[in-house]
């Protein structure tokens, strides 16, 4: 039956950061603080991207990494921003509205709330392991880190596309206070601030907290109405305690809550989830005028409440015990909770063609232990270690709509509930070994074993006014009432109670590298990894049981040659990589054939592959001015013939076809001249500018579906005298049109654009 298928800087290169980091690494900081012996050759920042502190142009992979300061400079208050400074990341929002990160081509884009990502996300490695509880990661930062390519030897699977860590700042042993505010257009009202310093002899503490705030940028197409309003609150509460020599302790609490309104899409063109199906819309959608390439313009429903409801709480405890001076123990013991309310408006239109809204909730509690330590000569460095992570969640779709695919022969229906309840227990042990071979070759090994169990309960539920109940009672053996589940067996032709299933699944990720460092400015690296992303269930209108099949885990085997090089005395430096990905079992949202038809459900296609080539350059050729330019070429195709459907259900052959929202060009190139003003004052002026070539947003090959290539010009210019700064600042200045996503759901095609052009003022004080 045909109704299944209408309700279905400054960028930090690789290997350096700019001058405004420079003062930072002066005095260079390891993830807990404690401090590091300065290098007199270099200006670089610290990272732990190997779950130890290390010198950036000394780690053999590639890594995008950033100050808090430089974030604050380009306007990066959230991941999807960080698209702006890290080539071969995108953001791309679900048909749903949850966010969808991929790096270098490696992402999964699905309509759930309650699915584990391709892309993982970290707050000092305590995990945010769905990508909804991410929107308040980037509060007041020490800095990011950006892990390209598989990750699952030490940040666990669901990191086959890579892994984001940010740095919180810490605790400082001295009172701060620091306060931030920002006006913009739209009436964009931000602020930020923190209080430091000690609390009792060896114990800081550090709260941060921030606001976003802004008024409807949006305008209905059609009358008189705005949308798009900004209501974020975001805090974080650090308090770190030494109680003894030996012994570190670091509390973090820390949350956010979403009260904004959810974007309205745009209105491309008619397209009916039935030909010759319910009439109801027909003539006032065949009879709607699409968008305008204008950002600002899309529709609603009239007197609909699109304001969110999202709250996320987050409590972690770590742990280091100095077992000694070479071995160290370290425990990361985490507790995170999502609740989400978000209605959503998905088709572009002013009337009821579909209107959904997310009810979901999340919990996650996770404990790592691991062993690190290090020969006396420091020649050999190891880890060992372990992880538990234990997940419960519950994500249901309430959709209420008026389509051409509203009903069974006589019988209407508006409301439906998609229901998907999941409980996911995962253990893994994991180790690490870095030998020196001699004082220029080193070798590099690490290892996880993970096995994971998913139950799943979940069902195509009535919402209790028993119309959609009565409707399928006309396909069913038996009546079925009001509230209950209408899912059937297709033997039997009976509504199922629940319908469960379970997933069961282990896993080997591995690394093996070597480099070669003829020089403390130089690095060669070549690395072969192969990571894993986990199975998943569904959240789909299951006319049938076997809508809710999970796929299997997906697989990435990376093979990865780069080199880090600066010149010049440092006033150049270069980093570049080349790769090539085999890709697995990709899993994706789509069509199987079943009793009634086509009907949505996961797929996965058998094999994938990636190629590609990234440079990074900075330059820096007289005193004040640095400029950063990087790019990356990437080649993504599905291998082989595989039939699958595209958005409007036709079968089509994927075979040779590019990833989604996986530009096959993406570069950027920023710069900043800063010069005195006065003894105890100076000025800064920067631009950049990032451009990505056309993509697509979904397979299939629809014209509809392609997201023009695009380009962004961000402006700023700043003054610091002292503890003040100030800055003016301008996001997009051009105004440029251009695309997120596009979607087809009942009968819309739709599409949610990018932010028009926005500018303001922020003027910051640090007492």
């Amino acid at each position: 039956m045909k109704i299944a298928k209408g309700m279905s800087t400054v960028l930090i290169s690789s290997t350096s950061v700019f001058a405004a980091g420079a003062a930072q690494a002066a005095e260079p900081v390891s993830e807990r603080g404690a401090a590091f012996p300065a290098s007199a050759e270099t200006d670089e920042i610290i990272v732990t991207a190997q779950k130890r502190a290390e010198r950036l142009s000394d780690v053999p992979m590639s890594i995008t990494a950033a100050s808090g300061e430089q974030l604050d400079k380009r306007g990066v208050s959230n991941v999807a921003d960080l698209a702006k400074i890290a080539p071969g990341l995108t953001f791309q929002p679900s048909d749903y509205g949850s966010p969808v990160f991929t790096i270098r081509g490696i992402g999964f884009k699905d309509i759930s709330v309650a699915v584990a990502p391709a892309v993982s996300v970290y707050v000092d490695q305590v995990p945010l392991p769905y990508s909804s509880m991410t929107p308040g990661a980037a509060l007041d930062l020490e800095r990011v880190e950006i892990l390209k390519g598989p990750q699952g030897t030490l940040f666990g699977q669901n990191s086959t596309g890579g892994a984001i860590n940010f740095i919180a700042a810490k605790p400082t042993s001295s009172f701060e206070v620091g306060i931030e505010g920002s006006y913009g257009r739209f009436n964009q009202l931000d602020g930020q601030a923190f209080v430091s310093g000690p609390i009792s002899s060896g114990i800081n503490a550090r709260l941060a907290v921030r606001t976003e705030q802004r008024g409807a940028w949006q305008r209905s197409a059609t009358r008189d109405d705005g949308l798009g309003s900004r209501n974020f609150l975001a805090g974080r509460f650090l308090i770190d305690a030494e109680p003894t020599d030996t012994l570190r302790l670091e509390f973090n609490i820390n949350g956010w809550r979403d009260k904004s309104d959810s974007q309205a899409a745009q209105f491309v063109r008619f397209a009916p989830a039935v030909a010759n199906g319910y009439q109801d819309l027909v003539p006032a959608l065949t009879a709607y005028a699409p968008a305008p390439r204008n950002a600002r313009m899309a529709d609603w429903d009239p007197g609909t409440n699109l304001q969110r409801d999202d709250r996320f709480f987050q409590g972690s405890v770590r742990g280091d015990l100095d077992i000694s001076d070479l071995v160290t123990l370290t425990s990361i013991t985490a507790y995170s909770d999502l609740r989400q309310n978000a209605p959503i408006d998905p088709d572009g239109v002013n009337v009821n063609d579909f209107l959904l809204t997310i009810r979901a909730k999340i919990r996650s509690f996770s404990q790592e232990l691991r062993l690190s330590g290090k020969t006396l000569d420091g020649g050999i460095r190891w880890m060992v270690g372990g992880n538990f992570q234990d997940d419960s969640s519950s994500d249901n779709q309430t959709g209420h709509y008026v389509g051409t695919s509203s009903g069974i022969g006589p019988l209407r229906f508006v409301e439906f509930i998609n229901s998907n309840r999941q409980k996911v227990r995962t253990y893994a042990g994991f180790g690490s070994v870095d030998v020196a071979l001699t004082d220029r070759l080193g070798v590099q090994a690490s290892v996880r074993y993970t096995t994971s169990t998913n139950n799943f309960s979940g069902c195509l539920y009535d919402t209790g006014d028993g119309l959609l109940a009565a409707a399928f009672s006309l396909i069913a053996a038996a009546p079925i009432s009001e509230g209950s589940c209408v899912t059937i067996d297709p033997t039997t032709f009976t509504a199922v109670p629940v319908v469960n299933k379970s997933l069961r699944e282990d896993n080997l990720s591995w690394r093996l590298g070597v480099t070669y460092k003829p020089g403390s400015n130089q690095l060669f690296y070549a690395n072969v990894t192969k990571g894993y992303k986990a199975g998943s269930f569904p959240t789909v209108p299951a006319f049938v049981p076997d809508q809710f099949n999970p796929v299997e885990q997906e697989s990435v085997l990376a093979y990865e040659v780069g080199i880090k090089q600066s010149l010049l005395d440092r006033k150049v430096q270069l980093s570049g990589s080349a790769f090539y990905y085999d890709y697995r079992g990709k899993q994706l949202i789509g069509y199987i054939d079943g009793a009634f038809g086509q009907v949505p459900a996961l797929i996965s296609i058998p094999k994938s592959d990636v190629l590609g080539v990234e440079i990074d350059g900075v330059f820096k050729p007289v005193d004040g001015i640095t400029i950063t330019a990087n790019g990356i070429y990437l080649r993504t195709r599905v291998r082989g013939d595989f039939l699958a459907n595209d958005p409007f259900a036709n079968s089509v052959n994927l075979g040779g076809e590019e990833f989604p929202n996986s530009p096959k060009w993406q570069y950027s190139i920023d710069g900043e001249y800063m010069f005195p003003l006065t003894a105890d004052s100076e000025a800064y002026v920067g631009a950049s500018y990032a451009h990505r070539s056309d993509s697509v947003a979904s397979f299939g090959g629809s014209p509809d579906f392609r997201l023009p290539a695009y380009g962004l010009l961000d402006l700023r210019a700043g003054i610091t005298k002292g503890r003040w700064r100030a800055q003016i600042w301008g996001h997009n200045v051009t105004n440029k049109f251009y695309l997120q996503s596009v979607t087809h759901v009942i009968d819309t095609v739709a599409r949610l654009t990018g932010m028009p052009a926005t500018y303001g003022v922020t003027i910051g004080y640090k007492f």
